[in-house]
């Protein structure tokens, strides 16, 4: 079916709530002034900044950067040590930059943003919608990530699931901030109906599946050559909403000062109905993605937590 009409109003305002105002968010209301005077600056300044705390980070938090060396390690088998390191160094940059322009997603005018953003083969989406296709954008954790929701919701009405976090605070400015661009979301609780729902009457489903839930939700197929616990939900989501999934991501573009947000091609002979098969292709399709840019994307997760039996822990 054809997409909505994109409207500011088709997701109401998440409510500010008095309790915001306690003394346990004085510190993360203080760091918000800090992100509203960022989102003010050039976006150069922006950079620079984002870039040296992102090296100071990686040397301070040697927990989640040894994962992070972990991962790029087994990723990239081919690459040596220093250029892993070299890598791992980038990624910090990335991380920490994407997380300072937060502040534009929360508060720069919209112009602003579209400015911010250029898109590559969106004709794929207007092409699907053409023929009355229900689409789902595969996407995954990468610096780029509310970017790459940007340039969809300024063009096409979406939905998506979403993670509380456990400051209320933040999590209610990360929904408001979505939800300014008319983007609907719903938490793990909500379950799946309202985003097949949403998706059969035509909006955009914006779909992330590349986290390690654990053995009881996942099955194991190959990532970067390596067995991992991916969420086998994808392919039975897509039945039921009827749909083609392209795979979609934003990369940072230094010297354009922008994010380009590309569309890759669409799955093909997806889903099979076979878990594991469809597990693989999916799996390809995000390590495509992640080609794209890969310093960019969230290296600090625990990718390979879940082990496949009799296999020992890739992380200390």
């Amino acid at each position: 079916m054809m997409s909505e009409k994109i409207s500011n109003n088709n997701q109401s305002m998440p409510v500010f709530k008095l309790s915001f105002l306690q003394p346990k968010y004085w510190l993360t209301w203080l760091g918000l002034m800090l992100f509203y005077l960022f989102s003010m600056l050039p976006i150069s300044i922006i950079n620079v900044v984002g870039e040296r705390l992102g090296e100071y980070a990686a040397k301070k938090n040697k927990k989640r950067f040894n994962i992070a060396l972990v991962n790029l390690s087994l990723c990239f088998p081919e690459k040596s040590q220093a250029e892993i390191k070299v890598m791992l160094l980038d990624h910090a940059r990335a991380h920490v930059r994407g997380l300072i322009q937060y502040g534009l997603i929360w508060w720069a005018p919209l112009y602003r943003l579209d400015k911010f953003i250029d898109v590559e083969a969106f004709e794929q989406i207007e092409r699907l919608l053409e023929q009355k296709k229900n689409i789902i954008l595969l996407t995954c954790h990468h610096a780029g990530l509310e970017f790459t929701g940007i340039a969809l919701s300024r063009r096409h009405a979406c939905s998506g699931p979403y993670k509380p976090m456990r400051n209320e605070l933040i999590n209610w400015l990360v929904a408001r901030g979505r939800a300014r661009l008319g983007t609907k979301t719903y938490t793990r609780e909500d379950g799946f109906r309202p985003l097949i729902r949403d998706t059969r009457k035509g909006r955009l489903l914006i779909y992330l599946a590349d986290e390690d839930l654990g053995s009881d939700v996942s099955v194991f197929a190959p990532f970067f050559g390596v067995q991992k616990a991916t969420i086998s939900v994808l392919g039975r989501l897509t039945k039921s909403c009827d749909a083609a999934v392209l795979p979609c991501i934003a990369c940072y573009d230094k010297e354009k000062s922008k994010y380009v947000v590309k569309v890759l091609p669409q799955l093909e002979n997806f889903p099979s109905g076979d878990d594991i098969a469809d597990a693989t292709v999916m799996n390809k399709a995000v390590e495509d993605m992640i080609r794209q840019c890969a310093v960019q994307y969230f290296w600090t997760m625990r990718l390979f937590q879940t082990r496949p039996p009799g296999e020992d822990s890739v992380y200390d």
